[in-house]
């Protein structure tokens, strides 16, 4: 699915207007970021093709010890090694193409420790590219959600994170998470978004006469 397809205009403008809000009365900077997808996975496909290879060389076994002397008979099975060949390769084929177009087959053939690595990393490149860190104070907060992997981060720039908890990023995500798992992803990011304001006013980041927008309000989503 498009990640834009996940989104009507309503639902964007919400979510901007929840950023506006939030900004409204601190000298933060919050950056919703969604991603449909984290990583590329080959992986999954080889690993899928092997699986499928090795049941289709299993079933070449079981249909030649057992079933060897019927299908002798009706002409379709001569123990040709090319045949063989060609019928593991087809398995391989079929196999990898499946994980490559089926969502949950390929989710089957990765770890969560994979999910878990790539997402990060997705989410460290997106900080950068979207120069979250780029604020007078480094006081950029990103909340970022990749769908895929059903995954949710959010990572403060240090002029926050050396005064705010962990705990409390951590509590965020789990209501998001929470909120995507029921099919309300909007309500979610504007709960997490309003929350991030209430922190940083909470820690004393209050907005100044001479503060400025420092990052577009636009939703990043790629």
């Amino acid at each position: 699915m498009s990640i834009r397809k996940r989104f009507s205009e309503q639902d964007l403008e919400r979510i901007k207007e929840a950023v506006r809000q939030a900004e409204s009365k601190i000298s933060g900077e919050i950056v919703p970021v969604f991603v449909e997808k984290s990583g590329v996975y080959s992986v999954a496909n080889y690993r899928a093709a092997l699986v499928a290879g090795s049941l289709a060389y299993l079933v070449i076994v079981l249909f030649d010890r057992y079933l060897h002397g019927a299908s002798k008979l009706l002409g379709i099975y001569d123990r040709d090694p090319l045949l063989v060949f060609l019928l593991i390769a087809i398995a391989c084929l079929l196999g990898s193409t499946a994980a490559h177009y089926i969502p949950s087959l390929q989710k089957f053939f990765i770890s969560q420790h994979h999910f878990d690595r790539m997402t990060r990393q997705r989410a460290e490149t997106a900080f950068l590219q979207e120069e979250v860190f780029n604020t007078r104070h480094r006081t950029g907060i990103m909340i970022f959600i990749s769908f895929f992997e059903k995954e949710v981060m959010v990572i403060a720039d240090r002029g926050i994170s050396k005064v705010v908890e962990q705990k409390e990023w951590d509590n965020m995500v789990q209501g998001i998470i929470l909120n995507i798992r029921m099919g309300n992803v909007v309500r979610g990011m504007e709960a997490a978004i309003l929350r991030c304001g209430e922190i940083l006013l909470e820690k004393g980041f209050l907005k100044t006469a001479d503060d400025v927008n420092e990052l577009k309000d636009d939703l990043r989503m790629e």
